[in-house]
């Protein structure tokens, strides 16, 4: 008993000064910024897919082509500087939430489930932070030719075309996740009450169509991913902007593409209304 308490007595002031940062306002306000740098990338990753539905490939429909074209655009580098840090915030944000969230949960289960899902989070802002400074810096490269690459590395033996397909089943749940989130309204839980009916509206369709629409995107990039696993085919795994090419080139497929382009635009919309009424 004692011991407990001695370990409990240790950890209160770690844990007191993790929740100070998390609610430190600075931090709170530069992470609402990286919000609306993700809603930027989906909303020009949703028009060039809008592009290529109408047979105008004019663009990358994937993350590094909507940072490339930010790059390009006059003062482009000093907002991907901007968003980049203010994405870096959100990924140290989420990860605090992440250690409070295991630390204040009831059970096990749900402590660890709060940390996967926190964890989960700031793992995926960590990478788009880095993206967008790496461009912001000069660098870059395509998301499709990463992926195909870094598939090429694994397939030369059978445990690699393992990890492929294992991978390729975390894209996808990731995807029916979204789906799941979207189409049961779970996105709401981490908004704010605005107490602005309008708002509300724009949240909860913003939020549902948007949710929706990028997960079925990555239900196809794990799709091809896993195709490319199975048969060996590293070429295959192109990525979001080799999925919605896939589709651009099967029957009725442009359909689905245009309704693609215009969720994932929704969605940004979505990120744009959430930077400002997520709980934090």
């Amino acid at each position: 008993m004692n011991a407990d308490r001695d370990a409990q007595g240790d950890s209160a002031p770690v844990e007191e000064a993790v929740e100070s940062a998390a609610d430190e306002p600075a931090l709170e306000v530069i992470a609402r910024g990286g919000f609306l740098m993700s809603g930027l990338v989906h909303l020009l990753i949703g028009w060039f897919a809008v592009q290529l539905a109408f047979g105008d490939p004019s663009g990358s429909a994937d993350q590094s082509g909507a940072i490339s074209a930010i790059a390009q655009a006059p003062g482009g580098r000093v907002l991907l500087w901007t968003g980049g840090i203010a994405m870096t915030a959100l990924a140290v944000w989420s990860a605090l939430r992440a250690w409070l969230s295991a630390r204040r949960a009831r059970s096990a289960t749900s402590a660890l489930t709060q940390c996967l899902r926190w964890a989960g989070r700031a793992v995926i802002y960590a990478g788009l932070a880095a993206t967008v400074l790496r461009f912001a810096a000069g660098g870059g490269a395509s998301s499709s030719a990463q992926t195909e690459s870094a598939t090429a590395g694994l397939l030369g033996g059978g445990a690699g075309r393992v990890a492929v397909v294992l991978a390729a089943g975390v894209v996808i749940s990731i995807g029916v996740g979204f789906v799941v989130i979207g189409a049961g309204r779970r996105f709401l839980q981490q908004l704010e009450r605005s107490g602005h009916r309008t708002v509300g509206l724009a949240l909860r369709v913003t939020g549902v169509l948007g949710y929706i629409a990028k997960g079925i995107a990555l239900v196809a990039v794990g799709a091809l991913l896993g195709w490319a696993g199975i048969a060996a085919e590293p070429q295959k795994a192109t990525g979001l902007d080799g999925a919605l090419q896939a589709l651009s080139g099967v029957p009725e497929g442009r359909i689905v593409l245009l309704l693609l382009g215009i969720g994932l635009i929704v969605f940004g919309v979505y990120c744009f209304l959430r930077s400002r009424y997520q709980d934090m």
